[in-house]
């Protein structure tokens, strides 16, 4: 029996070779790799300040557990060079939206068990959406119904959120008085750190150096070390226990709260829809994988793999995985099959028995502070996108670029667009470009803000 690599992944079809899928793998790995120290910070509560119950050093096994099962689903599945993880926005989304909405419709308060189980539950109800209509004509619709400048708008939006949230956490701007202002002394030592990190991650951008973010995290750890401000306690170790998380989502709390929650189901569900989309068509356009006709070839089991993933996440006490955009270093490194991803899939494995480094690391805000107003950058690219000279498209959009960051919500502000898209299109006799789900999300949006929001 034959078990060479290439008869699965058929990369000399491709033009490349094993060690050029392993070189790639390697880079895009090292491109994303900063989400295994963002992630667990963000979801215990220690880059926020506001404990969730959720503990930090399992949400470490989980982040990499989460991931590697995504990537290699990609890879063996789908046969693409894309790596998977909890994505950037939808990881806040769930935390500063879903988390808040949860708490509101059980009486709980974040730290309270209940509270990130009933939120676990509305993605993986979201997963099992998405998984469900990858095989579907449905998919197509959907994806076709929300116009692209509220697409791009809710990208921007989360990535201004993003970037004030490092803003803070590095020392540059803090809240006074419910307002925002630039803090009179940015020569701290937490605001050393965050420009030190920016200043990193910016120039190895500049020269195209893969894995610039985790550098800067890294510089910016050792700067807090010498500083004294992260203890020290070892490299590598046993992976912590993921039980405290695995299988802890509580659809039955999601059911009993259904008419609350079914909007942040289905928000979650299209951000993952819509991400995976445009990173599929992206890394697919870079590595010439497009067919003859520009249409991605196996892009149901690319839907599958990614929803399957989500599901996963879940289940593992994860928030939405979904395909990153960084998984583009590997194309450029000459990754074209699955086996980049089965790469990048056996490295979050392997990252799981450096916990203690990673702990440490992220265990201090400002380390990742320059990392989260980097990612908010990146976001921030889809900007030029938004039709700005059709005010029909540039104002909806508008209230949600605008909307997520000044409201300090992100789904006030992806409710403000929404809610006034189809009432200006209606106004203006553009009737014609309304369809069946610009509606329906203008409905759902209401009655959250009717039944959740006004409690």
């Amino acid at each position: 029996m034959n078990l060479h690599p290439d008869r699965f992944f058929h990369y000399t079809a491709y033009n490349s070779t094993f060690k050029t899928e392993l070189i790639a793998g390697l880079s895009t790995f090292a491109a994303m790799a900063y989400i295994i120290c963002i992630q667990p910070a963000l979801f215990s509560g220690q880059m926020t300040g506001s404990a969730t119950g959720m503990p930090f050093d399992a949400l470490v096994t989980t982040t990499c557990i989460a991931s590697a099962i995504g990537t290699l689903l990609m890879g063996i599945l789908a046969n693409y060079p894309i790596g998977l993880a909890p994505g950037m926005g939808s990881n806040f989304f769930v935390l500063f939206s879903v988390m808040s909405a949860c708490a509101v419709v059980t009486g709980g308060k974040m730290g309270d068990p209940v509270v990130w189980q009933t939120a676990m539950g509305v993605v993986l109800i979201s997963g099992v959406i998405f998984l469900i209509t990858s095989f579907t004509k449905l998919r197509r619709m959907m994806l076709n119904s929300l116009s692209p400048s509220l697409k791009f708008a809710i990208v921007t939006g989360i990535g201004l959120f993003i970037a004030m949230v490092g803003l803070k956490n590095g020392g540059i701007i803090e809240v006074n008085g419910g307002q925002m202002t630039l803090k009179t002394s940015v020569t701290d030592i937490p605001s050393l750190i965050f420009f030190a990190g920016l200043l990193v991650i910016t120039t190895l951008h500049y020269f195209k150096v893969k894995g610039g973010v985790l550098i800067g995290i890294l510089v910016s750890a050792l700067i807090a070390f010498f500083c004294g401000k992260i203890p020290f306690s070892g490299i590598v170790g046993l992976p912590a226990s993921p039980m405290p998380l695995v299988f802890k989502a509580d659809i039955a709390s999601v059911f009993r709260h259904l008419l609350e929650l079914i909007p942040l189901i289905f928000i979650c569900f299209f951000m993952d829809m819509f991400d995976t989309m445009g990173t599929i068509i992206g890394v697919a356009t870079s590595a010439k994988l497009l067919n003859k006709n520009n249409e991605i070839d196996r892009v149901e089991r690319v839907f599958a793999a990614d929803a399957t993933a989500t599901v996963a996440g879940a289940l593992c006490g994860q928030s939405t995985v979904t395909s990153y955009l960084e998984s583009a270093a590997g194309v450029e490194a000459g990754g074209r099959t699955g086996l980049t991803a089965v790469v990048i899939g056996l490295c979050f494995l392997l990252a799981m028995f450096f916990s203690p480094f990673i702990t440490a690391i992220a265990g201090y805000a400002p380390v990742t502070s320059a990392a989260l107003v980097v990612v908010g950058v990146m976001m921030m690219g889809s900007v030029s996108e938004i039709r700005w000279d059709d005010y029909t498209e540039g104002v909806p959009a508008f209230l949600i670029f605008a909307g997520i960051p000044f409201s300090n919500s992100i789904i006030g502000g992806i409710s403000l667009g929404i809610i006034f898209y189809p009432l200006i299109k209606i106004c203006c006799g553009r009737i014609r470009e309304l369809n069946w789900f610009s509606y329906l999300s203008a409905v759902f949006l209401i009655l959250y803000l009717i039944l959740l929001n006004g409690r």
